[in-house]
């Protein structure tokens, strides 16, 4: 893994220097080696910034094809590549390294944009095509790996992360209208936080000219239409043709010039990778597991256990609260969003210790829940909406079983509290997801604590219109079974704009570790989006599927284990922990009351209640918390401004 920087003028003449000091804001994502390079007519330029992991000696990017005339960076890795490394020599390419970046290079001589459709693995990248006189860009089909860019005066601006951008001269502000939406559902696949920055979506390129900008897509789940009629096929075959799909992925991510660890957890996801890489590792493979002092988030016993069954070694790597506070700014300004769990946090903390053990590749178990209905919301839009045959009062014992067996994931993973109006989404799907409605309660909390202006100007719009805004629901949606048009959604949104940043890469590439997604191979997930849905939820058992298709290479425990999900202890539990402190003096401080978009008066008045809450509710309340310290976090980092701290300094009148 890498990252990239890239930058294309329509008019003036690109500086050699801000491509320089772009890249080298990335040095975290490449330690190992920093390269440039600009066109002979100064409209163009690419930079790299390295992390070795595949052909350690000859790998350097930008790399250029055999007539100097297309040129490429990469961040990310593909698989199965030596195939086609085969192939493009057979049809007369003169590769110059050995890496697996440079066959996306010579794919497009020979394909055009079509080339995407050849690529295995999470990726962005960015091409310079002389004779066509076009910039690819480009991003994996699940938003993987990062990929964002802006407009300046022309000038279009591309990079791994949004800091490079800023470090390029792109003026860094909050999008007031981004800001407000992202209380209430999981993040818009293009738009992001801040005034002018966009993301490429997933599994969408993007063509630039002189003239134009095209943004298609290429790659879609496509889940299967619900067909009655359909013969129903055996749980056995399900399950052989998920665990051959499913071993193969994992199996193709050991590939590395570069020892490979497993991020392990007590959760069936981790455990199934672990299980499966072991079989094919030629020595016990080292599992890195997160250990936590309190019992109900600790899931240290069950990853030991796991690690003995599959014969790795294990490696505990313990936090703390004060751990958490410790680094909870530096995650966050790695990240460049909000988080509402410190769980991204402990990940950062996590990938730290893993490149402190020498290590830069391991294999994560994220995405599963994605595609297989791992989380609790999903079992309960099962029960609400494919009630067909069931008992009423039976489905009714089922939902209250499910909230008390699911405290920790209370206003997180399941609704709290009052909900929004949410009409606007069953008028469109004829249903409203679960996790919808989970965050809707977590907005009307917030709203409590937004600045008169910012609810008056913002208040009436329903966020929940980007989702559908953004999704086409006649072709994805309409005909699928509800819980797939929920897993849709999710996908989407919360795991491109979320899992995959604050538990994923960012977390990651913090530390120059390279985390490689096996539930995330392409293959794999075609094959899960065309089987049916009571193969990912059965009755209660969430990931149905995974549990038969992995039983023989995991514990009884873990087989037997509900859904947990991945978090930290909340952080205003305890009041003498150093982490409730970090959060009472950061939203009391300066930084919160700079922040123009909520009252500080209304966020310390739910800071003194605190004390008085049970458990419960202050679990439900500490996202509100961890994302308002998220904000305060971004706003020192990178020195945010915002339309409203504009007409307040021109104006000299008071913020609310």
């Amino acid at each position: 893994m890498c990252g990239i920087v890239g930058v294309f003028s329509r008019r003036e003449p690109i500086h050699a220097t801000t491509l320089e000091r772009a890249t080298r804001s990335l040095y975290h994502r490449g330690p190992d080696g920093q390269r440039q390079w600009v066109s002979a007519d100064c409209r163009v330029g690419l930079g790299h910034a390295r992390l070795s992991i595949i052909d350690l000696m000859t790998g350097d990017q930008p790399i250029a094809s055999e007539d100097g005339r297309t040129r490429i960076v990469v961040n990310g890795e593909f698989y199965g590549y030596e195939a086609i490394r085969e192939e493009l020599q057979q049809r007369g390419h003169r590769l110059k390294t050995k890496s697996d970046s440079e066959i996306a290079l010579h794919l497009y001589e020979d394909l055009g944009v079509h080339c995407l459709e050849h690529l295995r693995g999470e990726f962005a990248l960015v091409l310079w095509d002389e004779n066509r006189r076009r910039l690819l860009v480009a991003r994996d089909r699940f938003g993987i790996k990062p990929l964002f860019y802006a407009w300046v005066d022309k000038t279009l601006y591309i990079a791994s992360e949004v800091k490079a951008l800023f470090a390029a001269g792109v003026p860094a502000r909050w999008d007031e209208e981004s800001v407000y939406h992202s209380m209430s559902y999981g993040g818009h696949q293009v738009r992001t936080l801040y005034d002018g920055v966009l993301q490429v979506p997933p599994g969408y390129f993007m063509v630039v000219t002189d003239k134009h900008l095209q943004l298609n897509q290429y790659w879609d789940f496509n889940y299967a239409a619900s067909d009655r009629t359909a013969t129903p096929r055996g749980d056995a075959e399900h399950a052989a043709e998920f665990r051959e799909a499913l071993e193969e992925s994992v199996r193709i991510r050991l590939r590395a010039d570069v020892p490979v660890g497993v991020y392990l957890s007590g959760g069936l996801d981790s455990c199934s990778v672990l299980g499966l890489a072991a079989r094919h590792h030629p020595e016990p493979i080292k599992a890195f597991t997160l250990t936590f002092e309190d019992a109900a988030y600790d899931e240290g016993p069950i990853a030991r256990e796991m690690a003995t069954r599959a014969g790795a070694e294990f490696y505990p790597i313990p936090i703390g609260q004060l751990d958490l506070a410790d680094a909870f700014a530096d995650a966050i300004a790695q990240a460049e969003t909000a988080c509402v769990n410190a769980h991204g946090v402990a990940k950062f903390l996590l990938s730290r210790a893993v490149r402190d053990a020498g290590y830069k590749v391991v294999l994560t178990g994220e995405g599963s829940d994605e595609i297989l209905g791992g989380y609790p919301h999903f079992r309960r839009d099962m029960l609400l909406y494919n009630q067909e045959g069931q008992d009423t009062q039976a489905i009714a014992d089922l939902l209250r079983w499910l909230d008390d067996h699911n405290t920790v994931s209370r206003g997180l993973l399941l609704p709290d509290g009052e909900i929004g109006n949410l009409d606007a989404v069953k008028r469109v799907l004829g249903f409203v997801p679960s996790w919808i409605e989970t965050f809707s309660s977590r907005a009307v909390k917030l709203r409590s604590l937004l600045a008169d202006w910012f609810l008056r100007k913002y208040g009436h719009r329903e966020g929940e219109y980007n989702i559908l805004d953004d999704t086409d629901v006649l072709r994805q949606l309409k005909g699928r079974d509800a819980v797939h048009q929920s897993l849709y959604l999710w996908s989407k949104t919360v795991m491109a704009g979320y899992i995959l940043t604050m538990l994923g890469d960012r977390m990651e590439m913090a530390h120059s570790i390279e985390g490689r997604v096996p539930f995330l191979d392409h293959k794999l997930v075609e094959l899960i989006a065309s089987q049916p849905v009571n193969q990912k939820i059965r009755g209660m058992t969430e990931k149905y599927v995974l549990r038969e298709a992995v039983k023989d290479v995991i514990t009884e425990t873990v087989y037997k284990r509900q859904k947990h999900p991945f978090l930290s202890p909340p952080a205003t539990l305890n009041p003498d922990d150093t982490f409730q402190t970090f959060v009472q003096d950061m939203l009391r401080g300066e930084t919160m009351r700079a922040i123009p978009f909520f009252s500080q008066k209304a966020v310390i008045a739910l800071l003194d209640k605190l004390p008085a809450m049970d458990v419960g509710a202050r679990t439900a309340f500490d996202q509100i918390l961890m994302y308002l310290v998220s904000l305060c976090v971004l706003q020192q980092r990178f020195g945010l401004s915002s339309e409203r701290v504009s007409a307040v300094h021109e104006s000299a009148v008071p913020a609310d």
